[in-house]
């Protein structure tokens, strides 16, 4: 029987500039056809793992794998799988967009058909036809963000790095690229987000993967993040209704607090909220939202963030 084998895997892996340890004892896998969520506060050690997975930097120990490759021993293996797009790019400012995804084609082996006929295809998928002939410094934050992507899927990569890919994109945009994460997911590519967007995240991440202080946060600790309180967003056609009917239900006062046209309940658990909502049905509260305050991954950062801070206090 054939093992499995993921997309990308760490093993220990550790790199210091001198005094500084940036990345301490790293593990994690991503898996092919899943979006995997990097998460952790500045200075947890995620670019680096990052740059270290791109074969940019070598990790001081442990072990890195991309589909198979060791980007130490064999960085070329791992470049022609992977796209990489990190947080900022720098562009050819006097180049076309159209001109920048060429000479990004030839330079991972495409003949010149080939690359023409790709940038024309990406400049379609990432909706910048309009200004495809327009030298790149006239792009906008956002625009070069979506360059940037371009770029990084030229060679039509299996795995995908990708650092802050929402930087500077609208709403629109950011739909898209959701949207687009998760066709490429799709596909069977492993793709890796790092984002301090959590919400977008939410939405497209299947795994996340959390770190603080250049070390990976255990199972066991994420598991526990998940059972604490938390708050959910309540709105009612009868606000009144709603108090009188949380009182009834027995939630303390303490554990509910305005919310604009609605409340924010404290409630233990998601089975603590199935019940709760349960309840106010019951009750003929004419529920018209309930929902979490803050998505899964925010909960959880926000949790471990914390009790890292009273465990250091």
């Amino acid at each position: 029987m054939t093992q499995h084998s993921p997309g990308v895997e760490v093993t220990g892996a550790a790199r210091s500039f001198g005094p500084v340890h940036a990345v301490r004892d790293v593990s994690l896998r991503a898996e092919p056809g899943r979006v995997t969520a990097l998460i952790g506060p500045n200075g947890s050690g995620k670019t680096t793992l990052l740059l270290m997975l791109a074969s940019l930097l070598a990790p001081d120990r442990g072990q890195i794998r991309i589909e198979g490759a060791d980007p130490v021993a064999d960085p070329r293996a791992v470049r022609r799988v992977m796209g990489w797009m990190p947080d900022v790019l720098g562009s050819w400012a006097s180049l076309s967009v159209r001109t920048s995804l060429e000479l990004t084609g030839r330079l991972y082996g495409l003949d010149r058909a080939a690359a023409r006929a790709r940038a024309l295809e990406l400049v379609q998928l990432v909706d910048l036809v309009p200004l495809a002939e327009q030298p790149s410094r006239v792009l906008s934050r956002g625009q070069k963000q979506r360059l940037s992507l371009a770029r990084a899927l030229v060679h039509d990569p299996r795995v995908l790095l990708l650092d802050e890919p929402a930087s500077g994109l609208d709403p629109a945009a950011r739909h898209a690229l959701r949207t687009l994460m998760r066709r490429l997911a799709d596909e069977g590519r492993t793709i890796i987000v790092s984002s301090h967007v959590l919400a977008e995240l939410d939405e497209m991440a299947d795994d996340a993967v959390f770190m603080e202080a250049g070390v990976t946060v255990s199972a066991e600790r994420i598991a526990a993040a998940k059972t604490v309180r938390r708050e959910w967003r309540v709105r009612s056609r009868q606000p009144e209704a709603l108090r009188g009917a949380l009182e009834a239900a027995g939630v303390a006062a303490p554990d509910v607090r305005d919310d604009g046209p609605g409340l924010l309940v404290s409630v233990a658990g998601d089975e603590g909220a199935s019940e709760l909502l349960a309840s106010l049905v019951r009750a003929g509260v004419p529920v018209v939202a309930f929902a979490p305050a803050v998505g899964d991954l925010e909960h959880t950062f926000l949790d471990l963030s914390t009790r890292r801070e009273g465990a250091g206090s």
